[in-house]
């Protein structure tokens, strides 16, 4: 989580835009030009945005950074206040945790840089689409730190333990064709595309059974820090609970009718 602050532009008002569209998709547009430096304050931004979601689910969630950068990391200039590195870590788990909470599916949309905490919040999201020519990575070894963001806890349960260290402990920039063959990016498409693709995807799961994606999405993320056993036992519970919907009722009742595929919902 690392950037040097740029503060040319944007009002502490609105380093954090947020648009819920007609079709179910909430867009929340990360706004601190130049490079997004994740200020304390900006953070608060992002976990009250998140919050509100939370409270009032859409039918999914896009994180964008705009056309020419996700987030190049933290407001470094921020590290040397007193007490900064307690401030600067429960600021970013507060937003990350805030963007986990939320019950809809959320996608990053990534271009450019998704560096450090920026990368750190993408890792919150359930998927990530990245721009071919975009560069993720956690730069914090060099400088002489670590990671405060969450990402020594959420890349290692997404890429692996190995390739995590790798990542963490060189500083390296991983490139989109990486990042998509070791799972850190879920699809991969010109840069020009990528809020593109990221909205065409949201807009897909908002029209979706929404109660089942929430409830798949709950127990697929507590199965995380559960053992076997009582992750199948909370497979099972979720499993009954969503046969009470009528999206469950009406999906049932178009397969035997129609066959798959064929079911209209309405997230009910």
């Amino acid at each position: 989580m690392m950037v040097d602050a740029d503060r040319s532009g944007g009002r502490e008002d609105d380093f954090v835009v947020v648009d819920r569209r007609a079709d179910g998709v909430a867009l929340v547009r990360l706004n601190r030009p130049k490079m997004n430096a994740l200020s304390t304050s900006m953070l608060g931004q992002v976990k009250a945005a998140m919050s509100a979601l939370a409270d009032d689910p859409p039918g999914a969630v896009v994180l964008w950074g705009g056309e020419r950068i996700f987030a190049a990391g933290a407001d470094v200039s921020e590290f040397t206040e007193p007490g900064a590195p307690a401030l600067v870590a429960e600021s970013f788990h507060g937003a990350t945790l805030a963007i986990s909470a939320v019950p809809s599916v959320t996608i990053a949309a990534i271009t450019g840089y998704a560096l450090g905490g920026g990368l750190e919040l993408a890792l919150a999201c359930d998927l990530r689409v990245v721009a071919d020519n975009a560069k993720l990575g956690q730069p914090e070894i060099l400088l002489g730190i670590i990671p405060g963001g969450g990402a020594t806890q959420r890349l290692p349960r997404l890429v692996g333990p190995a390739r995590a260290k790798d990542i963490i402990l060189t500083g390296r920039q991983v490139g989109a064709d990486e990042a998509l063959r070791i799972g850190l990016a879920d699809r991969v498409v010109p840069a020009a595309e990528v809020l593109d693709e990221a909205l065409r995807l949201a807009g897909e799961l908002a029209r979706g059974p929404l109660v089942a994606q929430s409830l798949a999405k709950g127990v697929i993320d507590s199965s995380l820090e559960t053992a076997l056993r009582p992750g199948l036992d909370d497979e099972a519970s979720a499993f009954v609970t969503v046969f009470d919907t009528a999206d469950a009722r009406a999906g049932v009742a178009s397969f035997l009718e129609h066959g798959p595929g064929r079911a209209r919902f309405t997230g009910r």
